[in-house]
């Protein structure tokens, strides 16, 4: 006997079911399932019926007994399926007057949408910020993980320390002593998730001390200033001289906080001067304030040894941050925070509110890492291969655009291109660009007010990343640029 859900006055049947498909033919394919899972598999699909629309709010379903016999089931499985949709709120039942389709279930979005920030699809694609992901040592990774996980305690699985792993903290503080030439005491060393949530920390903990504005520079990393304002900060813009954020613009503004790349600012490529980080550090002993050191790519250095943190000459002024997203993947999302002694309970308090501490695992392979040299050799293969390609797009752009300057320093992995003004006016060469599938970020994009003006004497100013581009794909890609912009 084949009975069919029947609708209550003013409902509607499922919309995929159509009218009159019996509720076993829903149903059918579940009781295929073994039997110890069948039981789950009814009410699973009894479930997913019920949330698609299939059977919509007010079907009145079959009796158990009925709805058991065109199944080929116990009538005591349909009942217990029955009884837990109705205990979910899936299901309705009124003593004598049978079961119905209840209208608290709603459709579910049909598959998870990936909102990564990937690469836009473009043929040549030269943004700026990403590493070579191929180069991510995998062997190395492996057999970290390998070692840590059969090394690993079973209590060590349990909640970890919200500062980070002893082991790790102990590591990257020589590690970032020796490489960097910072003062790190592993007790003011904070792992964190990279340096978004090390901003996000000092950002919070400045706002609970009644700090209510933060320098910013301009142009500079936008993630800088929506990561302050996101904790309640204002953010207030400092221009940039040829020797690092203008002293005259920071003694003005009223900050007693400021963010800054020293080693290679974002995006201007320039390094510090000596008398600027000086200055920098002056100015915060006068206000009583303190200086955010963002080292995003301070290991990379092509023509000299890497100039050590500011950090190192005042370690009580200045909070230092880095992480391992441009030396081997973002997704890894581990980084480091070295704080102020008076700070690092706070910062600490609020990692622990925030997450309960990064993974266990993660910190523990990136301790062996670190002991036993990958770390420092990935640095030592990442440096070689992206000053390979630095050199590429150098020759490639002077060759391209005859009269270009490359200008900053040779680091990091990004420079910036200033192409004559006939190449020019800005908008129609990055419409051009966009036309040939060529991807490009100008510099006027990074101004922290958000407007893209265009640069005063006409000149294109690009911002160029090169890391994730093999020499050869980066001399196509200068070759297309070309082609595209001169027809």
């Amino acid at each position: 006997m084949s009975v069919s859900g029947t609708t209550s006055e003013g409902g509607a049947r499922g919309r995929d079911a159509g009218p009159g498909t019996p509720v076993w033919e829903l149903l059918r394919p579940a009781v295929t399932a073994p039997v110890r899972r069948r039981g789950r598999a009814l009410q699973s699909a009894l479930r997913a019926a019920a949330r698609s629309g299939r059977l919509a709010p007010g079907t009145r379903l079959p009796s158990s007994r009925d709805l058991a016999a065109d199944l080929g089931v116990s009538r005591g499985l349909v009942t217990e399926a029955y009884e837990q949709l109705a205990a979910e709120g899936y299901l309705r039942s009124d003593r004598g007057a049978g079961t119905w389709v209840g209208d608290a279930a709603r459709a579910a979005s049909p598959g998870a949408r990936d909102r990564a920030p990937g690469r836009h699809g473009a043929a040549v694609d030269f943004l700026p910020g990403s590493p070579d992901l191929s180069l991510f040592p995998r062997a190395g990774w492996t057999a970290a993980h390998r070692t840590a996980l059969a090394d690993l305690a079973h209590d060590g699985l349990g909640y970890p320390d919200p500062g980070g792993l002893p082991r790790l903290r102990t590591a990257l503080a020589q590690m970032l002593t020796r490489r960097r030439g910072v003062v790190a005491d592993p007790q003011r060393l904070v792992v964190c998730s990279g340096v978004a949530q090390a901003l996000t920390l000092v950002g919070g903990a400045l706002h609970a001390r009644g700090g209510r504005t933060v320098g910013v520079e301009d142009p500079g990393s936008p993630p800088h200033a929506e990561l302050f304002r996101a904790v309640g900060l204002r953010t207030v813009a400092l221009p940039l001289d040829d020797e690092g954020v203008a002293l005259g613009p920071l003694g003005s503004s009223g900050a007693r906080c400021v963010v800054t790349t020293p080693a290679h600012q974002f995006p201007l490529g320039i390094g510090y001067s000596a008398a600027r980080r000086a200055a920098l550090l002056d100015w915060a002993r006068e206000v009583d304030g303190l200086v955010v050191e963002d080292d995003y790519d301070g290991d990379f250095r092509y023509d000299r040894s890497p100039v050590g943190a500011l950090q190192g000459l005042d370690p009580e002024r200045v909070f230092y941050t880095g992480s391992v997203s441009k030396s081997l993947a973002p997704g890894l999302r581990l980084g480091w925070l070295l704080a102020p002694a008076g700070w690092v309970d706070a910062i600490v308090a609020r990692k622990r509110t925030m997450d309960l501490g990064n993974p266990v695992l993660g910190q523990e392979v990136l301790a062996g890492f670190v002991e036993d040299g990958g770390y420092e050799r990935q640095l030592r293969r990442c440096g070689r291969a992206y000053r390979e390609r630095r050199d590429a797009l150098v020759t490639a752009v002077r060759e391209g655009f005859p009269g270009a300057e490359v200008t900053g320093i040779s680091a990091g992995l990004h420079l910036i291109a200033a192409l004559p003004a006939r190449y020019g006016p800005e908008a129609r060469f990055l419409h051009r660009a966009r036309e040939a599938s060529v991807e490009l970020r100008p510099l006027s994009a990074y101004r922290a007010d958000g407007r893209t003006a265009p640069s005063e004497d006409g000149a294109v100013r690009l911002v160029l990343g090169y890391a994730h581009l093999s020499p050869a794909r980066i001399a196509a890609g200068v070759r297309r640029l070309v082609a595209a912009v001169d027809g």
